[in-house]
């Protein structure tokens, strides 16, 4: 018949098993559920919100193919369009925090916090007057009242879009020629009355700002020679000047025949003024995210300009820390080659997290330890009660002193083996268990010696 009181200590420990075990469950799924969640953080996608305008426009347009296409790659950044009327709002949703990246000139009234991430393009200006149609039946090409910027003093200028910025720009190119500007009338006409324009015999001039290869400016000039004959091109002498003294501003140079081959527009090279159009970003916007993003958008750019010809433009901002618009941090590293790899990233998070494991495992070694400190208290009693019993065995007087002694031993042994089982004792305390036990069996043997009661009466006493 089994002891009530060995069946209670043996459920007791059953319970201790099961309730360490459900701890050891618990810590296990901690330790993965924050190791999934950094994982799932450091590698999510983050999407940025860039302000693009307006709608319908070659920039929206851009924009959005760089969205779709970065969406159906799964590429790490994400763009979320946020569709405004123009760069002016754009650039105050930027400024208002309302968006991560916006769309817009670089000679805007930009925050001071501004850098550039991409240049999307180079905004050229194109300044010309008509020569006037010639005479009914006449082969003789008629001569332009204006040959250079020095003769548009007292005359009109039609300066192509509704943005300020080109009549700022005009009247700064008028004052660095040394005309002054106030000397030269400037009307504005929106993109879709360039016809209005063009036949409207008060404007002397014309001015467009964009790309070289622009659909508006080749139109204008267009309709303007149909309606008042050839154009003859202004040049900028002072385009140099112009950028030394402000550098948000290019020198450049028309090519000959750009705008159409027969006839040649213009005859041979014009020079004048350039101005980027960008994608900016603030400062303070993750370095991680724009380089990823201005490594996605490069690495698509020709992919982009087989679907949208205007993305071949697409170019490398200027990464001197003199520019006069700085590349972000995140855009310069990337463009220089000096990205950080994933380990320098993130060693910090990996120590980290390492400290967090060794953390759990410690914390872990203590529950284990206070969780069984009964079973290894017990252990040293089961050790301390042999040695006991090896000098009690030494003083048995009857062979059923021994055979007690000797079943007491056997559950001191049996717990021990328990205790093994658990994790609470280790080889080396068995060691003891088994060096005293085996002083204690020598000790039987030697007392039933001096008993009379040789070894084979020892199952006979305990069957009885």
């Amino acid at each position: 018949m089994s002891d009530p009181n060995d069946n209670s200590a043996r459920s007791r420990r059953r319970r201790k098993q099961k309730s360490y075990a459900l701890l050891i469950l618990a810590a296990g799924m901690l330790a993965f559920g924050v190791a999934a969640g950094t994982l799932y953080y450091v590698l999510r996608p983050t999407t940025l919100r860039i302000a693009v305008g307006p709608a319908g426009s070659d920039d929206q347009k851009l924009v959005q193919l760089m969205a779709q296409t970065f969406a159906r790659e799964g590429s790490s950044v994400r763009l979320s369009l946020v569709t405004t009327e123009g760069a002016a709002e754009s650039i105050a949703l930027f400024r208002d925090g309302k968006a991560d990246l916006a769309v817009a000139r670089g000679d805007l009234n930009l925050p001071e916090n501004a850098e550039s991430v991409a240049i999307l393009r180079k905004n050229v200006v194109v300044l010309w007057a008509p020569s006037g149609l010639p005479a009914k039946g006449s082969k003789k090409q008629a001569t332009p009242k204006i040959k250079s910027l020095e003769e548009l003093a007292g005359h009109r200028v039609g300066v192509i879009g509704r943005t300020q910025a080109n009549v700022t720009l005009l009247r700064s190119i008028l004052k660095e020629s040394g005309i002054n500007p106030d000397k030269v009338t400037i009307s504005q006409f929106a993109t879709d009355k360039i016809g209005e324009m063009a036949k409207d015999q008060s404007v002397d001039a014309f001015m467009a700002v964009g790309p070289l290869k622009s659909k508006i400016t080749v139109d204008a000039i267009a309709a303007t020679a149909t309606a008042r004959g050839e154009p003859k091109f202004l040049p900028i002498d002072v385009a140099d000047a112009i950028a030394k003294k402000n550098p948000i501003y290019e020198s450049e140079e028309i090519p000959a025949s750009i705008f159409g081959s027969s006839p040649q527009r213009p005859e041979d090279k014009v020079d004048t003024v350039a101005v980027n159009h960008l994608i900016i970003a603030p400062k303070s916007l993750s370095d991680t995210a724009v380089a990823a993003f201005a490594r996605q958008l490069f690495t698509n750019r020709q992919q982009l300009a087989r679907e949208l010809p205007t993305a071949s433009q697409i170019e490398k901002p200027d990464t001197d820390k003199d520019a006069a618009l700085p590349a972000h941090a995140g855009a310069a590293a990337y463009i220089d080659g000096n990205e950080r790899t994933f380990l320098e990233k993130y060693t910090d998070y990996i120590w980290f997290a390492v400290l967090i494991v060794s953390g759990l495992g410690s914390v872990g070694a203590w529950f284990k330890h206070y969780w069984n400190k009964d079973e290894r208290e017990q252990y040293i009693a089961h050790r301390d009660h042999l040695l006991e019993l090896i000098a009690k065995v030494r003083k048995a007087e009857t062979p059923e002193e021994l055979a007690d002694m000797q079943n007491a031993a056997d559950g001191m042994l049996r717990e021990t083996l328990d205790c093994y089982d658990d994790g609470t004792v280790e080889e080396s305390d068995l060691s003891v268990i088994a060096l005293a036990l085996e002083q204690f069996h020598h000790a039987v043997t030697d007392r039933r010696a001096v008993l009379g009661a040789g070894s084979a009466d020892m199952p006979r006493m305990r069957a009885s």
